[in-house]
C-alpha cells in the first residue's frame, strides 16, 4: 500500500530562505537574461547556426528566443509575473535542446559532445524553471509582485 502524499505551503520562515531564494532568481534569470542579450549582439552568427539547425525564419527565431531569455530572466529575477516567465523559459529551453542541441544525430566526437553539454544544460535549466512554475503562484519574497496569477 502506498502511502498517502500530502503537500504542505511554501513557506519561507527559515533563517535566510527568502534571501536564498532570491539569490537564487536573480543568478537563475540574470544569466538567461545575459544568453539573451547575446542573442541581439551576435545576431548574425546566431542566425546562421539556428539556420544551420534547420529552424524555420531563422533570424526572427533568434530575435524571438532573445525576447523570451531576456524578460523571461528579468521576470523571474523581479519576480514579476513569475508563471508567465517560468513557463515561457520551462519551454523554450525543453523545445530548444531538443531542436539546437541534438547530440544523438552527430558523428563527430567533438560536436557530440559540445552539443550533449549544451542539451544538458537546457535540460537542467528546464527543471529550474518548472521548480519556479510549480511556486509562481505563491507569493515569492523581495519581489516585485505582479502577475497574472
Amino acid at each position: 500500500m502506498l502511502a498517502e502524499i500530502t503537500t504542505l505551503p511554501l513557506q519561507f520562515d527559515t533563517p535566510f530562505a527568502g534571501e536564498l531564494f532570491l539569490l537564487g532568481r536573480i543568478l537563475f534569470g540574470a544569466t538567461l537574461a545575459f544568453m539573451g542579450l547575446n542573442h541581439f549582439m551576435d545576431l548574425e552568427t546566431m542566425t546562421g547556426y539556428a539556420e544551420f539547425k534547420g529552424l524555420p525564419a531563422p533570424q526572427f527565431s533568434v530575435i524571438a528566443s532573445g525576447a523570451v531569455l531576456v524578460l523571461g530572466g528579468l521576470g523571474v529575477a523581479a519576480g514579476a509575473y513569475p508563471v508567465v516567465s517560468a513557463g515561457a523559459l520551462a519551454v523554450f529551453l525543453l523545445v530548444s535542446a531538443v531542436t539546437m542541441h541534438d547530440f544523438w544525430s552527430l558523428d563527430d566526437p567533438e560536436e557530440k559532445q559540445n552539443e550533449m553539454t549544451s542539451f544538458l544544460k537546457n535540460l537542467y535549466g528546464a527543471g529550474a524553471a518548472l521548480a519556479l512554475l510549480a511556486v509562481g503562484g505563491t507569493a515569492w519574497p523581495y519581489a516585485v509582485g505582479i502577475g497574472l496569477f
